[in-house]
């Protein structure tokens, strides 16, 4: 959509992509904001490249331009001109962008930001309270150990009741770093829980779900729930799981849309929406599936609140297969701000 006079440009909004981060996922979040980028949408929004760092904050100009951040009401002066903002675009994966932090922020500044809101963010970010919510809503979940620091000698007695293999990952973080799969309780598991706890003061161990893996993109537009087309995840044979590896170095396939009959379609595509709206999620997510090996039934790994959106991303594949270009799919996510 075009808007060609004046009066109408005078209408644009200002929208600030924020990427960056504190974490190690800040790599992938300049990733994200770089397709973001340039998919928004001109005519339409004028778009700022904010960038949040160890540094500071600060409006990327350009390569050489870069100016503060008024973090008091989030505003940036350039020259003579102070800009302020009509609605947040998050492109920031890990803390503070996806945890909780900046949205609670942005709430009391009454600013409209795309995705989950601060509790539904926090409380996702945490994997363990995640599975808690939705194995107590009847959705099936793996079982699971957190371990914290100062206490993983007092677990080891309910690490050996777990069935292995087992999975050990950060319990706050994305889905890839920091994550080892372990075969067996005796080889392996320390050197994997000292890998988790290095990003992170909690760590989760779960059991290894057989079957096939699914990630399922949910986003609601004017007031409708919908699924994206399916995308399967398929390892390589010398890479075990799909971890940072797996997903960013080139050593896994997405099949997208999956290659399955419909009835194990239409199972993840209900579950994905009941998940949607027992987390009461706002904007799009990615939910991780594995589909139960024998009992044909979807098991939620994980929900990401704040989805990748670089080239080698899963969004943007499935954005695609649903016959959406990028373009008009964040401009449907920019519209929920202003409804």
């Amino acid at each position: 959509m075009h808007f060609g006079n004046e009066c109408e440009q005078i209408m644009k909004k200002n929208i600030a992509l924020v990427t960056g981060g504190y974490s190690d996922e800040a790599v992938i979040s300049y990733k994200s904001a770089e397709t973001i980028y340039r998919h928004i949408d001109r005519d339409r929004y004028n778009v700022y490249y904010i960038d949040i760092c160890h540094k500071g904050w600060f409006y990327k100009k350009n390569e050489e331009e870069y100016f503060p951040v008024n973090k008091n009401d989030f505003s940036v002066t350039v020259g003579k001109d102070k800009i302020v903002f009509d609605g947040v675009f998050i492109g920031m994966h890990g803390t503070p962008g996806e945890d909780g932090k900046l949205q609670g922020y942005f709430d009391m500044l009454n600013i409209p930001y795309t995705g989950c809101g601060a509790a539904v963010s926090a409380l996702t970010f945490n994997k363990r309270y995640a599975v808690c919510v939705a194995g107590q809503s009847g959705i099936p979940v793996a079982a699971s150990v957190l371990l914290r620091r100062d206490n993983v000698a007092e677990k080891r007695e309910l690490l050996k009741q777990l069935h292995y293999p087992v999975f050990v990952k950060p319990n706050n973080g994305g889905s890839s770093i920091g994550m080892s799969k372990v075969k067996e309780a005796h080889s392996g598991l320390e050197e994997a829980l000292q890998k988790a706890f290095r990003e992170d003061e909690e760590v989760l161990v779960e059991e290894m779900i057989p079957g096939r893996e699914f990630t399922v993109g949910v986003y609601r537009y004017k007031g409708k729930i919908t699924v994206l087309p399916l995308t399967e995840i398929r390892a390589h044979s010398s890479q075990d799981f799909f971890d940072y590896e797996a997903k960013y170095g080139g050593k896994s396939t997405e099949v997208t849309p999956a290659d399955t009959d419909e009835a194990v379609a239409e199972k993840l595509r209900q579950t994905a929406r009941s998940l949607y709206e027992i987390f009461n999620c706002r904007g799009v997510v990615r939910i991780d599936f594995i589909l139960h090996e024998s009992k044909q039934i979807p098991y939620m790994l994980e929900i990401n609140t704040v989805p990748g959106q670089s080239e080698a991303s899963i969004i943007p594949q499935q954005v695609k297969a649903a016959g959406l270009t990028l373009t008009e799919f964040y401009g449907m996510l920019l519209e929920e701000l202003f409804q």
